[in-house]
């Protein structure tokens, strides 16, 4: 039965893309567990670093497809699909708080659907993806998440999928062990969300240990401020840990 109170809002670091077949990661066991944490939503609205526009934009076809937006892993991932349908009404409450333009042609990349594959397999909840202005703000996006907010009363879960670290030159895969720079950058990351520090973590470019090295681009880090702005009164860690040395796989809930 669909729970239809204040949903929280979720960011998760959503790693590589072969944690969906990777049955010794920790991720994956995290992700796979999340759901049974949560509230069950009507809807899923979902924000991935791996579809940036210039404008604001949403998936509207009825039956978005699986991109595989990947390269050089194991065939049995370019197999697998996450045939969610999308609620158009949600879709249309969207454009109506935000402004979004409907995409009709785009589709879930793995950003949504590989996080979304171990979350909810039977993809039996509605899913959008929203569009990432990587070029715009933090404070704007802060602002963005803050129209959607609304979205919360009506039982759809928001979803900022990134990463708390990012730099692919420096990861090694199967290594367990992090670097020191990504443990600081995760470490400080904590404990502003453990004080609920929306202010720091906005400053995040400024004043972050390593932020530089740990987003060398920051696409992954933006979505973070869509779910913080979608919900200001508390934060909660609910995973940290590093995957194939670097790829920091911390998740927040907030409320």
């Amino acid at each position: 039965m669909t729970d239809t109170s204040k949903m929280p809002v979720i960011f998760l670091s959503h790693g590589a893309p072969s944690m969906a077949i990777e049955q010794d990661s920790l991720g994956r066991a995290f992700l796979a567990g999340l759901a049974d944490q949560l509230p069950k939503p009507k809807a899923i609205l979902i924000a991935s670093p791996h579809w940036e526009t210039s404008d604001l934009r949403l998936t509207a076809s009825s039956s978005p497809e699986t991109i595989h937006d990947f390269y050089g892993f194991p065939p049995a991932l370019y197999q697998m699909l996450y045939p969610a349908k999308t609620d158009q009404g949600v879709v249309e409450e969207i454009v109506s708080l935000t402004g979004a333009v409907r995409d009709p042609n785009r589709g879930y990349d793995h950003g949504a659907w590989s996080p979304l594959y171990l979350l909810y397999p039977d993809a039996d909840i509605p899913v959008i993806q929203l569009s990432l202005q990587s070029h715009e703000s933090p404070e704007y996006l802060y602002a963005l998440g803050d129209k959607l907010s609304e979205l919360r009363d009506e039982g759809v879960l928001i979803i900022g999928s990134g990463s708390v670290t990012h730099n692919l030159r420096d990861i090694e895969w199967r290594n367990p062990s992090p670097s020191q720079w990504a443990v600081d950058f995760e470490d400080w990351f904590v404990s502003a969300i453990e004080e609920n520090d929306h202010e720091t973590l906005l400053a995040a470019r400024e004043i972050a240990p390593n932020f530089n090295y740990a987003h060398p681009t920051d696409e992954h880090w933006l979505p973070l401020y869509v779910a913080m702005g979608a919900a200001k009164e508390k934060a909660t860690l609910l995973h940290r840990g590093f995957e194939h040395k670097n790829i920091s796989m911390a998740a927040v809930r907030f409320d």
